[in-house]
């Protein structure tokens, strides 16, 4: 073996344990998920403020993340910086938030924080892996995440520890959002762009209803039927069919004025039942807008009627409403 395969081999190796000593660093956490977890988990969900998270260096990087994930699953936080904390940022935090604060060595310009936070009445639940520090002896909740050796070949850098940081933030705010019950729909509402919104994007948030669902009664006649469809706010082009139990029966487009204007003038005095599709396609409430999607696609038409359990016309959802959300 060269010299060059060997030191390449050695880089694999060393790679390869970088990783083992974070995965045991993350793994460890386990034995130290104990009540202090639970009555964190308690005092997020009562918290009637923000969660304030703070930290410095790569804690406070970690830290970041932690708060998004909180905000992103419904529990409203913000991230602010230990230091900055110290020279006005402070004025932020109120009696009803409560302070996370990361420190692995619990020493850092975060524990000088905590004489100010109760002063203004905040609680202050600490990530750090020195449960004998300053941070951990004036905080609220302690969450130790034990004596980590680091990754780093010198020892010193954040490596293992803000690893092991950011798997204990992500139990905190996945729990939490396990006990809000926080639906898909509320879910969707945090993300309303890129790929997760459009994954999970109903067709009750995109559809068209009220005043811009175009309906009309099965005798209604096709002339009357098309005023309804011009006159309706965003015109559509289409327009759902109802019988005498407001019951979707039909749906009637402006393809299908063209097609019988070919045939025969006089059918716009015929009942828009004799001329409108009976089988037309139609998707449910609750169902995602990727399924309205799919169906328009492969049926090539331009709208689709929404109907409730009772199949009931309830909004109606057009090809421009899926462009308008980014399909």
């Amino acid at each position: 073996m060269n010299l060059a395969m060997k030191k390449s081999s050695t880089d694999i190796e060393y790679g390869k344990k970088v990783i083992d000593m974070e995965a045991d660093a993350v793994k460890n956490l386990i034995q130290h998920i104990d009540d202090n977890f639970e009555k964190a988990i308690d005092l997020i969900i009562k918290c009637n403020g923000r969660i304030v998270v703070t930290g410095i260096g790569k804690a406070g990087i970690i830290g970041q993340k932690i708060s998004a994930t909180l905000a992103s699953t419904g529990t409203p936080s913000y991230w602010m910086h230990s230091f900055e904390a110290r020279h006005g940022d402070l004025g932020r935090v109120v009696a009803e938030d409560v302070v996370l604060a990361l420190s692995n060595s619990g020493e850092t310009e975060v524990a000088q924080l905590i004489p100010f936070l109760k002063k203004i009445g905040a609680k202050t639940i600490s990530i750090t892996g020195n449960d004998k520090s300053r941070l951990a002896k004036y905080s609220d909740i302690v969450l130790y995440i034990g004596n980590i050796d680091e990754a780093c070949p010198l020892g010193l850098a954040p490596t293992a520890s803000s690893t092991a940081m950011l798997a204990l933030g992500d139990a905190l705010a996945l729990t939490v959002l396990k006990k809000r019950n926080l639906s898909k729909e509320e879910y969707v509402f945090f993300h309303p762009g890129g790929e997760i919104g459009r994954k999970l994007l109903t067709v009750d948030v995109i559809m068209r209803k009220d005043e811009e669902n175009p309906i009309t009664n099965e005798d209604t006649i096709v002339a009357d039927a098309l005023k309804i469809m011009t006159s309706t706010k965003g015109r559509p082009g289409a327009v759902s069919v109802l019988d005498s139990n407001k019951k979707l029966v039909g749906f009637f487009t402006d393809g299908d004025l063209r097609r019988n204007l070919q045939k025969d003038v006089s059918f716009l005095k015929k009942a828009i039942k004799d001329v409108m599709t009976k089988k037309s396609k139609f998707i449910k409430t609750g169902r995602l807008a990727s399924e309205a999607y799919k169906i328009l696609r492969e049926n090539k038409i331009d709208q689709i009627s929404v109907v409730d359990d009772n199949n009931v016309p309830v909004g109606m959802v057009d090809v421009q409403d899926l462009l308008d959300a980014g399909y």
